[in-house]
């Protein structure tokens, strides 16, 4: 283990605690010292919950390891169902109270409480949030669907949707819109888990034909024991993008017995990619970095769908590298497998992208580096929970992320027309604002510097720009200036140049363009 200053998953109870949140009628009583009660601003602050999530903390200090911190535990439970009055109860620690010892899964079997008591083992050492969410919703609905028959004569048209959780990327607006496209298309959704499913919903899930797993981080393990315990098939074609949502709409009527349909298709993305305008985005590189759901979705999006070329593609999520692997292969990249954003960095430096997709961590990376960025994938920040509906799954998915997307690009296009014309007589910075204010004073330009002497730049020293060099570069469009500019202080550093004159800058550029 290693300290960071970011991390994209925090421990597994964090995932519990976002399964907790997502359910009604589910209370989670977590073992853990002052100090890791963070809970509160996790959903309130950044996902903007209008209510408290559903956690007890344990809340013990360091006098009470003098006695029993297990009491202390039993308490808060009971404590818990009393205030409460749970559907059921998850109990668990976070990772320093792992290091006590407690055992709260078997203290829990001894509690003497009105409501079932699911408890929960996971490592915080070994396994990080996305599995410690994926672990407590299996978890769940092993506890409450059992083994139970399922009923016969079911409706072939009946389907349950799968994995949305609260602090997962636009999850609430993406069940909103596959809930209503399926509708259209004939489909009844009986439940919905975990987001706003109460423990009586999952004991229902064996009561539908067959399940949609929209995220594979959180529902495919699940997913999976209930084909094998309930023989229920599941679906896990991902609705992100046109071509996807279309095969989507497909599988899932020919899984309800539906005959196909043509023509289905409400987004504006494919008429663009079709228009003349659309050439402007051809082959411009980008990187897409994070979880794999959105990773693979977006790389064969920004591929297929927007003729962009893919320079980069990796995830944080080690338990589905092969997947990312297999999706980068297509795009002739090697995959980035890491959660150290240092890591991603370089990558992303190597890269040479001239757009990044990827998670708040990227959006940082990109704005230093001058570099147009959209967020594609938790972790997020809250602005990534707008108050508008803003999808990224089906046709309406299709429009938002074409938006998100596309306008970082266009608006740099925009940047360089307003640079190219800086120097023109009307529009130059010296010129007055000749429709406003006939009289105002023009800006004095800047002097030029005297001509500088050349000379060798020590080895490993990044070389000083002059003046002129400067605002030659500024003619560069800014969303390629970065590497503009790496690439000049590379040619530089490589020949012994010091400084970087306009001359140094144009040689660069061809020895680049080779």
């Amino acid at each position: 283990m290693k300290l960071s200053m970011w991390t994209y998953e925090g421990p597994p109870h964090v995932g519990a605690m976002r399964i907790a949140a997502s359910m009604q009628g589910v209370h989670y009583v977590l073992h853990a010292p002052q100090g890791d009660t963070y809970a509160d601003l996790l959903f309130t602050m950044i996902e903007r919950r209008q209510s408290r999530p559903p956690v007890t903390y344990t809340t013990f200090q360091a006098r009470d390891l003098a006695g029993s911190t297990a009491d202390i535990f039993k308490k808060a439970c009971r404590d818990a169902v009393a205030r409460f009055t749970p559907e059921a109860l998850l109990v668990g620690a976070s990772c320093t109270a792992e290091l006590l010892q407690d055992d709260p899964g078997g203290l829990a079997r001894t509690l003497d409480v009105s409501v079932p008591v699911v408890p929960l083992e996971l490592p915080s050492y070994q396994k990080k949030e996305n599995w410690g969410a994926a672990e407590t919703f299996y978890r769940l609905v092993r506890a409450f669907v059992g083994r139970n028959p399922r009923p016969d004569n079911i409706p072939a048209n009946s389907c349950n949707i799968l994995g949305p959780t609260s602090l997962g990327f636009r999850c609430r607006d993406d069940v909103t819109e596959i809930v209503k496209l399926l509708t259209e298309e004939g489909l009844d959704v009986r439940v919905v888990a975990p987001m706003g499913a109460t423990p009586a919903d999952l004991a229902r899930i064996p009561e539908a034909a067959f399940n949609i797993v929209l995220y594979p981080e959180i529902a495919d393990v699940t997913a999976r024991w209930l084909k094998t315990a309930h023989g229920m098939p599941f679906i896990s074609t991902i609705p992100i993008g046109v071509q996807a949502t279309q095969s989507f709409v497909d599988e899932v009527r020919a899984m309800a017995g539906l005959p196909a349909r043509e023509g289905r298709t409400r987004d504006r993305l494919t008429w663009y990619s079709r228009s003349i305008d659309s050439n402007y985005l051809t082959n411009k590189r980008v990187f897409i970095f994070g979880d794999a759901t959105h990773a693979i979705a977006a790389a064969r999006i920004a591929s297929e769908e927007l003729g962009f070329r893919v320079c980069g593609l990796g995830t944080y999520m080690r338990e589905f590298a092969r997947d990312v692997r297999d999706a980068a292969a297509k795009y002739g990249v090697e995959a980035v497998i890491s959660d150290d954003h240092l890591e991603v960095e370089a990558a992303i430096v190597a890269a040479r992208p001239e757009l990044v997709l990827g998670t708040q961590m990227e959006r940082h990376i990109a704005k230093r580096l001058r570099v147009p960025c959209a967020v594609i994938s938790a972790p997020t920040h809250v602005q990534d929970f707008p108050a508008r509906y803003s999808p990224q799954m089906g046709f309406e998915g299709a429009n938002v992320i074409f938006d998100s997307w596309v306008h970082p690009l266009m608006m740099g296009l925009e940047e360089h027309l307003l640079q190219m014309f800086r120097d023109d007589f009307e529009f130059n910075d010296g010129a007055s604002a000749s429709h406003l204010h006939p009289q105002a004073p023009a800006i004095k330009p800047v002097e030029a510097a005297p001509a500088p002497v050349v000379a060798a730049a020590p080895i490993g020293v990044i070389a000083t720009w002059t003046l002129e060099a400067e605002r030659e570069l500024q003619k560069v469009p800014f969303f390629v200036r970065g590497k503009a500019r790496r690439n000049t202080e590379l040619f530089a550093q490589g020949n012994g140049i010091h400084p970087i004159t306009v001359e140094t800058l144009y040689d660069a550029k061809a020895h680049f363009a080779r």
